[in-house]
């Protein structure tokens, strides 16, 4: 009888990768490309970072600054998402900023450098779930409004308590569906990038050909006016500062394909595809975005008016309305574009949580968070870390309380989710820049000695980023109208550091290896 053979089963490379960084394979690696970039275009959502700033934008200096703002804001957007591809495509780990910052860093300064950047991207990531969960919330207030009758004719706007009920069931939603395989919420990113790409063309399209009357091009790429009676701001370069933070907000987040790719098939080929895709597509579609609303604006005076049909609470809302009910006479336009819109939001947090799970995990994996055996468990059917989850969603939960008493809430959770989020990619890109060539194992994707000019640009402008989001944005200063971004950031940082000198710099030592490649054949 011949001799059965078994079948050798190739390694992926990513798996190979994995454990030549020294790591075993635990996650489920399922996700392909696109599911990846469904994923990360999830994150990088069309409408949820433009839609609650558009208004502030608008309002800070007017069309030109807010339109032309998001031009620059990509064209700088582009430098950190070629850096990072770049890492990525060396390092295909689930910790991906964090851990590439350990490894870039060296052996000295690697412990701090991951420290940092892990509790940065940690913060960010979380309080990234709460600024999706109290938009979509906002817009589902809108929504609500219109359904019922606007606010002239006797709608129902949801006060402070039924606000917090629909932020606290979007973020125990997301939670739940992030307890099932990872496939559940490939499938659902699958829908969401195409949702979002047909509902994005259709509300391009159809809202600036709906409108009554459209704004001239003059206005819409000239125009510059201050509203110092409203914001309290005279300064021109200081208000136009203001007015491109809606882009510094919305043009983020594509490392959620870098945090998927212990789970995605080639992932140092597929993990920098995905990044740099998700960055082209809504560098389109944003500013195409920005145009549809700016060019269907009706009366900009009446956009802020509290006594308006959506109560002055959003002025996509608005602009909606009036051009659907200019044109139709009624309010159903709006209703479904709102709908598309809140989708959006429901997709964009939905994939939020599944980065900070994944971020989280992997921190626990290294021993770095308290309790970190709780956090780190899979799901043992499942392989997703559904205690990571919880511990995001409780968090999530608990920063969105202040809803029933602050009126600056929303512009504190953008303001440390930015600073947090993008302030973690800085440290793998700093020290990619000054690193040694030598000691860096390239992947497929490589810079060669273009490396070092975009890590600069990348690594000065995150720097920029962070600086103009913990500015105020009004005046004059008062308790309700306080940017308490600085207030958040330093604390959270303070403990994060004096942890470190009292006792984690003992203990942590960065990525914690749990798998010797030297003794695997596969490897």
């Amino acid at each position: 009888m011949a001799e059965i053979v078994p079948l050798e089963v190739e390694m992926d490379s990513g798996e190979k990768r994995l454990n030549e960084l020294g790591y075993k394979q635990e996650l489920r690696r399922k996700m392909t490309f696109f599911k990846t970039l469904a994923i990360s275009i999830s994150t990088v959502t069309l409408f949820t970072g433009v839609t609650p700033l558009y208004g502030s934008s608008l309002l800070y200096a007017g069309p030109a600054s807010l339109v032309w703002g998001w031009v620059v804001v990509s064209f700088f957007s582009w430098f950190i998402g070629i850096a990072m591809a770049e890492i990525c495509s060396s390092f295909p780990t689930t910790g991906s900023l964090y851990f590439w910052a350990a490894h870039l860093a060296g052996p000295e300064w690697g412990p701090l450098a991951s420290w940092c950047c892990a509790w940065l991207e940690t913060i960010g990531v979380i309080t990234g779930v709460a600024a999706q969960a109290y938009a979509g919330s906002q817009t589902m207030q809108s929504i609500i409004l219109l359904s019922t009758g606007t606010n002239k004719g006797g709608g129902y706007f949801a006060p402070r308590g039924v606000f917090l009920s629909m932020y606290i069931g979007l973020t125990i939603s997301w939670a739940v569906l992030n307890s099932f395989a990872i496939r559940v919420i490939a499938y659902i990113d699958v829908i969401s990038i195409w949702w979002q790409v047909i509902g994005g063309l259709v509300l391009v399209i159809m809202l600036p050909l709906v409108a009554p009357t459209r704004q001239s091009a003059s206005y819409v790429f000239t125009h510059f006016q201050t509203s110092p009676e409203s914001t309290g701001i005279r300064s021109k370069p200081y208000a136009a500062i203001l007015s491109v933070l809606v882009s510094h907000y919305s043009i983020y987040g594509y490392d959620a394909a870098a945090h998927l790719t212990e789970e995605t098939k080639g992932p140092d080929r597929n993990g920098p595809a995905a990044i740099l895709s998700s960055i082209g597509i809504i560098t389109v579609f944003g500013w195409l975005y920005i145009l549809a609303l700016t060019f269907s604006i009706q009366d900009p005076s009446y956009l802020y008016d509290v006594t308006n049909e959506t109560a002055g609470a959003l002025v996509p809302a608005q602009i909606l309305y009036d051009a659907f009910h200019g044109r139709f006479h009624n309010s159903v336009g709006a209703i479904v574009f709102l709908i598309i819109i809140w989708g959006s939001f429901f997709f964009g947090g939905l994939s939020v949580m599944t980065s900070a799970a994944r971020v989280v995990y992997a921190l626990s994996r290294d021993k770095g968070i308290p309790f970190s055996w709780i956090w780190r468990r899979l799901h043992p059917r499942h392989k997703v870390p559904v205690n990571a989850v919880w511990l995001c969603a409780a968090i999530c939960i608990l920063i969105g309380l202040p809803i029933l008493k602050l009126n600056v809430l929303f512009t504190t959770i953008t303001s440390v989710t930015t600073v947090g989020w993008v302030g973690g990619y800085a440290v793998p890109i700093f020290a990619r820049m000054i690193m040694a060539e030598k000691n860096f194992k390239a992947g497929p994707f490589h810079l060669g000695k273009a490396r070092r000019p975009i890590c600069l640009v990348a690594f000065l402008w995150i720097c920029y980023t962070c600086s103009v989001f913990l500015l105020p944005t009004l005046y004059p200063l008062k308790w309700d109208n306080f940017n308490y971004a600085p207030v958040g950031v330093g604390v959270c940082l303070a403990v994060v550091m004096l942890w470190w000198i009292l006792d984690a710099r003992r203990w942590f030592k960065g990525p914690v290896r749990n798998f010797d490649a030297s003794s695997n054949g596969s490897a």
